[in-house]
């Protein structure tokens, strides 16, 4: 089954009915994007399929067969951390980290179809992302800081 990942065209030889997440962990040794609940209802598994931005745990590979996938690693820019990934170090807004990358994705995929999203619009599309840190305001505020630089 062919795919792109991060830009990198890719074979892999998993299952088709094997969920999106276990073959960017197992297979293709991806392990920023995380096994929250298995259920789709976190948003630490979220990745961005073609513009969406969907759970990799409920996703089956041959769902995303020639699409194009792209995970927290693969935002990154010539090495540099994407500006929604700098800003969430610059506001110490990831604690223990498990949720971060989902809400990463979900936030670069937020500022590049809305660059002048505001405070509420921002909290509102990662309403579905569980944080059990405490940190959904220095989250938001580091999202908000990404705002023009994404």
């Amino acid at each position: 089954m062919n795919l792109t990942i991060n830009g990198r065209e890719v074979a892999l030889t998993s299952d088709r009915e094997t969920p999106l997440l276990t073959a960017l962990r197992d297979e293709l040794g991806l392990v920023g994007t995380r096994f929250g609940c298995g259920q789709g209802l976190c948003g630490a598994c979220h990745v961005n399929v073609d513009g969406t931005v969907l759970p990799s745990c409920q996703t089956p590979l041959w769902q995303v067969e020639d699409r194009s996938v792209t995970t927290v690693e693969g935002l990154s820019r010539d090495g540099a951390p994407h500006p929604v990934q700098q800003a969430i170090l610059d506001h110490q807004a990831a604690q223990c980290g498990f949720c971060i990358s989902g809400i990463v994705v979900r936030a670069a995929a937020l500022l590049e179809e809305e660059p002048d999203a505001d405070a509420d619009r921002v909290a509102e599309a990662l309403d579905g992302h569980l944080c059990r840190c405490g940190a959904q305001r220095r989250i938001v505020a580091a999202v908000l800081a990404a705002r023009g630089e994404a």
